[in-house]
């Protein structure tokens, strides 16, 4: 008895330690990030730093959350041709502040959800709408179009700095969900609160009602709002409005305008329609449309859409099978593929006029990303940077300099200024910032570094993963492997890059860690990215068991003992794995499920119904990867964690999946985080969820 309880305090005494160095791992060896402020000082000169467009900044302070990105936050106008004079731009509390481009306006929002414009010669507030409704968004995103659109200010000035376009959204007809938080008299020096508060949010799940969109304008000088009129049936989202650059004239006497630009989805993403609309009459005309009858339309691409000054525009797009870059000319029509390679374009950085040239990032190898110069007069294009790993580019706004961060597994992020040297090439200046302090400390760890690899499937697919081998791996040995995974649509998690991360943790306590990206993943074009369009969790679940499958077979592997872990979309995997997996011969002995999905009926509209569609037209793909309805099928010990307060994934999903649990007889470990939400990034919280994590694998693998 004794030599058990003194055997259970060194494994706990182990165990803590390693979580302990996984906390310092995770919190010292992440390298230094230059802010995209950071290296537009670099890269401005002292001609331009002062110029009429900026000569006042923004700067904010007391910062307070709202959603995942959005905030509240005390503004301040800060002239730099006065000793940097700060002058509050409102009394109360604002959020998504943004200057006009002549300085000479800033149009933000309150806690009302009502846009305001500040005038900066006169240091006066007007308010632009006056709705008492709460439930109405004006130029702002309410949680679904922030989380799922990845915006939070849904406005524009115009390029001549008289009108304002704003996206207004009406969500009354919104179902409300609501969640209790326990501990909120703490900070009042209550610490044992006697009734819990109650919070409520619209979020509209899988075929419910979602919010109304419409597109305004406001007149500036004459302080009026009109309309758009959008074409009939359309009556999806409205996730972005913009604006055209400033046409030239064509004849004597006329005046520049702009167009506003408008994207429109249909509810189900499937069909996409980029809008152009006259701004006075409110008429919109159709520019661009794509439709995709057996997949969705992947609509983040049309931020990286490049306005040229002559009205065309290079469309970036994935019709023809991979994110490419199209011209099209002013009536909208297409005149060429501009990148004819089958790789997928990640990011665009611009488009230079003068040299006729676009900038942009891409995919040459799925796990790599190098920065490539496409001159449209000429055909031509060059890739800029060199050596595998990631490459992500910064110009400064004359397009004769850059700034090249560049990392890789073994290489921090460090930061080269280049300069254009005439015909198209460039030439490096400095490193501005190389981390080398923490790469020599990250050495001193003595933790083995990524290796890439491939895993071909029983039905021929070829998988990409990368392995992290234990701390003194010794390949006549046997290790247990935990599988690390994500598998969400469109993501990537085997990546060349510097990312010093939990799996590190693992392999320094004596775990084989692996990572596999599986169908559905990202730069691998869109048929591979598609692969599970209408049956989230299936064919991912496959690939995970299918690697797992691989992995046992390897001389250094302890086959009985693989677990597999993930977060969010990881978690739905981990358990749609563990549920999936043969019950004879399970090839998980464990996982581990944080803020799992256990349902598509219960998560958001917008991000479900982009991948599965509505349930009123899928029901076969609701009912076939829905965890409650296999929570019978359950093999292996499980540990799911959940925040009470997670407000993206709702707790409802772990509480109705393990009351499943419990009707079927299966046994389980459960840990709940009160008051914290989806990420679990209270620093109590944090810590223990990783001092349980490893006390379950090492009681359970």
């Amino acid at each position: 008895m004794y030599r058990f309880l003194f055997s259970v305090i060194l494994l706990s005494v182990s165990v803590l330690g390693h979580a302990d160095r996984l906390m310092d791992i995770m919190q010292n060896y992440n390298a230094k990030t230059m802010s995209t402020l950071e290296m537009d000082s670099v890269l401005a000169s002292k001609e331009n730093s002062q110029t009429a467009n900026n000569r006042y900044r923004l700067e904010y302070e007391n910062e307070q959350k709202l959603f995942r990105h959005s905030f509240f936050a005390d503004y301040y106008l800060v002239d730099t041709q006065k000793g940097n004079a700060r002058t509050r731009v409102s009394d109360a509390p604002i959020r998504d502040a943004k200057m006009s481009p002549n300085g000479k306006y800033v149009v933000y929002a309150k806690a009302d959800n009502n846009l305001y414009i500040y005038k900066v010669d006169f240091k006066t507030e007007v308010a632009i709408t006056t709705d008492t409704n709460t439930e109405i968004f004006n130029g702002i995103s309410d949680w679904l179009y922030e989380e799922e659109f990845g915006t939070t200010g849904l406005f524009a000035f115009s390029p001549d700095n008289k009108q304002v376009a704003f996206v207004r959204l009406n969500e009354t007809e919104v179902p409300t969900f609501s969640w209790q938080t326990y501990l909120n008299n703490e900070a009042e020096g209550e610490t044992t609160p006697m009734y819990p508060q109650l919070h409520s949010l619209r979020y509209p799940k899988a075929g419910s009602p979602n919010a109304k969109a419409s597109i305004c304008i406001y007149d500036i000088y004459y302080k009026t709002i009109r309309t758009m009129e959008l074409p009939d049936k359309m009556d999806g989202y409205l996730p972005r409005v913009t604006w055209t650059p400033l046409s030239k004239p064509t004849k004597k006497g006329d005046l520049p305008t702009s167009d506003v630009v408008i994207l429109h989805l249909n509810r189900d993403q499937n069909k996409m329609d980029v809008l152009k609309g006259n701004p006075k009459s409110t008429v919109c005309h159709p520019f661009y449309s794509e439709e995709s009858k057996k997949y969705f339309v992947n609509y983040e691409l049309f931020d990286q859409w490049q306005w040229l000054d002559d009205g065309r525009v290079i469309v970036i797009s994935e019709k023809g099978g991979y994110a490419q870059a199209y011209l099209y000319n002013t009536q909208g029509m297409e005149q060429r593929l501009l990148t004819p390679e089958e790789r997928d374009i990640t990011k665009v950085y611009g488009y230079d006029p003068t040299a006729q040239t676009l900038y942009y990032q891409a995919a040459n190898t799925p796990m790599t990303r190098q920065a490539y110069a496409l001159n449209v007069r000429k055909n031509t294009t060059t890739c800029l940077t060199k050596g595998e790993g990631t490459h992500d580019l910064h110009f400064s706004a004359d397009w004769k300099r850059y700034i090249q961060c560049y990392h890789s597994t073994t290489t921090p992020h460090t930061y080269t200024l280049h300069k254009a040297v005439g015909n198209g090439q460039w030439a490096m200046e400095k490193t501005v910032l190389d981390n080398d302090s923490i790469l020599q400390a990250w050495k001193a760890l003595g933790i083995n570094e990524k290796e890439f690899f491939t895993i071909t499937t029983e039905r021929g697919d070829v998988l990409n993963a990368w392995r992290i081998l234990p701390k003194n791996f010794d390949k006549t040995k046997k290790y247990p492997v935990i599988m690390l995974q994500y598998s969400g649509p469109t993501s990537q998690r085997v990546l060349n890059n510097w990312r010093k991360r939990f799996g590190y943790a693992l392999a320094d306590a004596g775990y084989l860690v692996v990572n596999v990206d599986g169908r559905g993943t990202g730069a691998r074009g869109r048929e591979w990215r598609n692969a599970t369009y209408m049956q989230l969790g299936v064919k991912e679940a496959e690939d995970q068991i299918s690697a797992a499958k691989y992995l046992q077979t390897l001389p250094y592997v302890d086959a009985n003992r693989i677990a597999i872990c993930g977060w969010s979309y990881g978690g739905y995997q981990t358990l749609m794995c563990l549920s999936k997996q043969a019950r004879l011969s399970p090839l998980f002995k464990c996982g581990i499920a944080i803020a799992p999905v256990t349902s598509w009926r219960l998560y958001d509209s917008a991000y479900t119904e982009r991948f599965m569609r509505r349930p009123q037209v899928n029901d076969f793909g609701y009912e076939g990867t829905d965890l409650m309805k296999m929570a019978g099928d359950l093999t292996g010990e499980l540990l799911i964690v959940h925040g009470l307060a997670d407000d993206n994934v709702h707790a409802q999903n772990t509480l109705l999946y393990t009351d499943a649990l419990v009707k079927a007889g299966k046994q389980f470990e459960m840990q709940l985080y009160v008051d914290d939400n989806h990420s679990i990034r209270k620093p109590h919280n944090y810590k223990h969820l990783h001092h349980r994590i490893m006390l379950f694998l090492e009681n359970n693998l």
